[in-house]
């Protein structure tokens, strides 16, 4: 029989509220479904906006929603204070801005990312924040207080940290993968003390006479975001390193199963599962997009892969994964639609921009949100249809949030509530 292959529904062994709740990068499933919410098609400045709020400082975090709260991450442009924002869902006032790490030498940040770049994890109750390695820490969501916090973890970002944590039972589990260590680390989610850590197998091993790489941090570097799924009711943390995809337990991080025959680096995204197949682009230069079948033990080979792509595979921007079909728009604004169980190309059009935020899925349309600021809503099928084109802010890096029928969207400086 088939070992079919599912994204956990639930967060922290809690269930969520259909529809109301947006707890982690890309929404309660991990991939960008928000199906039932009848957000608008069309927008502006003057139109379908119910409120705007400038958000200070610089981040690319994406909000988070639990109840009537939203909560998102920023940072001064030099990354010497690095703060968490609450603001009020349904009016935009700000609730709660606290400065919670003064960091007196930042790393290094690419004018790509941010100081303020992985994405908040809430639940009811608590909020948990993360800057990498400069800082980490739990809030109190009724009473602000902060209930425990971390700055004692090496890594280094390099160009800075992307990766966002996961919640799972009681574990928030997150990816270090920089130029000097490269580990997935999971903290006691009460305490924020150390669980369990285990180090990445796969390393660039270009070492000079002293025992030190020759490669630069980019060929160590990763991004991505760690997703859960289900193989025969057993639970199977899926999580891109800089050179390869890892299979770990998410209870004790053991090892189960890596794919290491990447040929490019730095994962940004998070992955998507259809049936029992996972779907990965690889990272940066030349990427590819990866559809490797399961179940899985080992270290894996090409016989592993069912299909791949080279062309209008994205390095920044998730995919979006709907039915059958499998839709991804490129940093440079090329747009594909795939068969997700053949890889045979369905459409692929010019949508036109620059690309980082991860796409939408809405009501049985499909969103693109682009670095200059434009929105452009398609029809999902297997044929390409524009069905509306909005532009607002200052552009979009972070990716978008859904509550109930409101589209949360944070440009570079604001965040607005359209609805």
């Amino acid at each position: 029989m088939k070992n079919l292959v599912f994204p956990l529904l639930f967060l922290s062994g809690s269930l969520l509220q259909a529809g109301e709740n947006w707890p982690q990068f890309r929404g309660p499933t991990g991939d960008g479904v928000a199906q039932d919410a009848d957000i608008p098609v069309t927008w502006s400045e003057t139109e379908n906006v119910a409120w705007k709020t400038e958000i200070h400082g610089l981040g690319w975090s994406s909000p988070v929603i639990f109840s009537k709260q939203i909560w998102l991450t920023t940072a001064t442009p030099d990354g010497k204070e690095l703060s968490v924002l609450c603001l009020d869902k349904e009016t935009g006032k700000i609730l709660h801005d606290q400065k919670l790490f003064d960091v007196a030498e930042p790393q290094f940040a690419h004018k790509f990312n941010t100081y303020a770049s992985p994405t908040p994890v809430i639940e009811e109750g608590r909020v948990y924040v993360t800057w990498g390695s400069p800082g980490t820490a739990c809030l109190d969501t009724k009473t602000f207080d902060v209930l425990w916090t971390r700055d004692d973890i090496e890594c280094d970002h390099f160009r800075g940290a992307g990766s966002s944590p996961i919640l799972f039972e009681d574990l928030l589990i997150l990816p270090y993968d920089g130029a000097d260590h490269q580990f997935v680390l999971a903290m006691d989610k009460a305490t924020g003390k150390t669980r369990w850590e285990t180090k990445r197998s796969v390393d660039f091993k270009d070492l000079d006479e002293n025992g030190k790489p020759k490669a630069d941090g980019d060929l160590r570097k990763a991004y991505a975001t760690p997703h859960i799924i289900t193989v025969d009711g057993k639970e199977v943390m899926i999580c891109q390193g800089a050179m390869a995809t890892y299979g770990y337990d998410p209870r004790t991080g053991e090892e189960l199963w890596r794919f290491d025959e990447h040929t490019n680096h730095s994962a940004s995204t998070r992955p998507v599962i259809h049936g029992d197949t996972i779907y990965v682009p690889t990272g940066f230069s030349k990427p590819w997009l990866l559809a490797l079948s399961g179940p899985k033990k080992g270290v894996l080979d090409e016989s592993s892969v069912l299909w791949k792509a080279k062309k209008g595979v994205p390095k920044k921007p998730s995919l979006q994964l709907v039915g059958d079909y499998l839709y991804a728009v490129s940093d440079g604004g090329i747009g594909t639609c795939w068969d997700a169980r053949t890889g045979d190309v369905m459409w692929t059009e010019r949508i036109g921009g620059n690309y980082s935020a991860s796409p939408l899925v809405a009501n049985g349309k499909l969103y693109f949100f682009s670095e200059e600021g434009k929105t452009t809503v398609l029809k999902i099928a297997p044929e390409f249809e524009i069905l509306g084109e909005n532009t607002i802010g200052d552009g979009f890096m972070a990716s978008p949030a859904v509550s109930g029928d409101a589209l949360y969207l944070r440009s570079r400086t604001h965040l607005y509530c359209i609805k």
